[in-house]
């Protein structure tokens, strides 16, 4: 199989892993924001497949599942994530290449890098819709959204995603060949 197609694949899988895996959680809903379920994929994509697929599959996750399942709610929260889980696709493939591959350190370095990233731009999105609304959106609430109430989704992408990966490219899986 070719490198493209492959990579297509995978993020086509992963794509639809975003779709799915909020299903786990989605009985509950204030489960499902704290675990953040659709994030994982997106790391993996970016992992697996490199920053542009990571990038692409973090961008049309959110509004994909909003359209078909209106969940998450299209304005503001798959705004802001569109373009959070496209800084987590891009930042955790491009930070990857950029470090030695194949050790476990390169992985938590550049999945927290994205991590930190994304929420970056996720409180800069949200600040941004909000204010053109006419409605605050304080540290406070950033602070909240981006790390206190993150603190189990953040726990799980921290023992899940390196573990995956890391498993994945020892078994030989990898979309970069």
């Amino acid at each position: 199989m070719n490198d493209k197609l492959r990579k297509l694949t995978t993020a086509g899988l992963c794509l639809a892993l975003c779709l799915v895996l909020p299903f786990v959680t989605g009985q509950i809903p204030e489960i499902g924001k704290r675990l953040s379920p659709m994030h994982i994929p997106v790391f993996l994509c970016g992992f697996l497949c490199g920053a542009p697929w990571g990038a692409l599959v973090g961008l049309i996750a959110p509004i994909l599942r909003s359209v078909l399942f209106q969940m998450p709610a299209l304005y503001p929260d798959a705004v802001c994530m569109m373009f959070e889980l496209a800084v987590y696709g891009f930042v955790s493939g491009f930070l990857y290449r950029k470090l030695p591959r194949h050790k476990l350190w390169s992985l938590y370095v550049a999945l927290i890098g994205a991590m930190i990233a994304g929420r970056l731009v996720w409180g800069a999105v949200k600040w941004l819709l909000l204010g053109l609304g006419g409605t605050t959106f304080t540290l406070k609430m950033f602070l909240a959204g981006a790390i206190v109430n993150a603190v189990p989704g953040i726990i799980l992408h921290l023992a899940l995603v390196p573990a995956l990966v890391y498993a994945l490219e020892k078994a030989g899986f990898s979309a970069e060949k």
